[in-house]
């Protein structure tokens, strides 16, 4: 039986998470209630990954607050799972993912 390496099998499915993806500038915009701790909670969730973000803009309307997070140097392939982890936090209403650097938008609704 030949060694497990000598055979050359193509990967069966695009690796996503592969360092040579390119990468883009992702743009958040989170609309959420106002709760004291959300901008540490989701400026954590960047803080775990190793990234700093470029650009934190927050306006509170009332019970709302409004977030604008801009990262740069990440695959949309890591964007999006950023976007859904953000989307999971409580409180969250609603997280817009777009590529800064062209006209991709994806709308991810929470409920509330």
């Amino acid at each position: 039986m030949p060694p497990l390496d000598a055979i050359a099998t193509p990967p069966s499915r695009a690796d996503a998470w592969h360092t040579a993806n390119p990468h883009c500038r992702a743009h958040y915009r989170l609309l959420a209630e106002a709760e004291p701790d959300l901008l540490c909670r989701a400026l954590n969730l960047f803080a775990l990954q190793g990234l700093t973000p470029q650009q934190v803009h927050m306006a509170r309307h009332d019970d709302l607050l409004a977030m604008d997070i801009v990262v740069d140097g990440l695959s949309w392939h890591r964007a999006q799972v950023l976007a859904q982890k953000l989307r999971n936090l409580i409180s969250v209403c609603s997280v817009d993912l777009q590529d800064a650097d062209r006209a991709r938008v994806e709308p991810l609704q929470a409920a509330g």
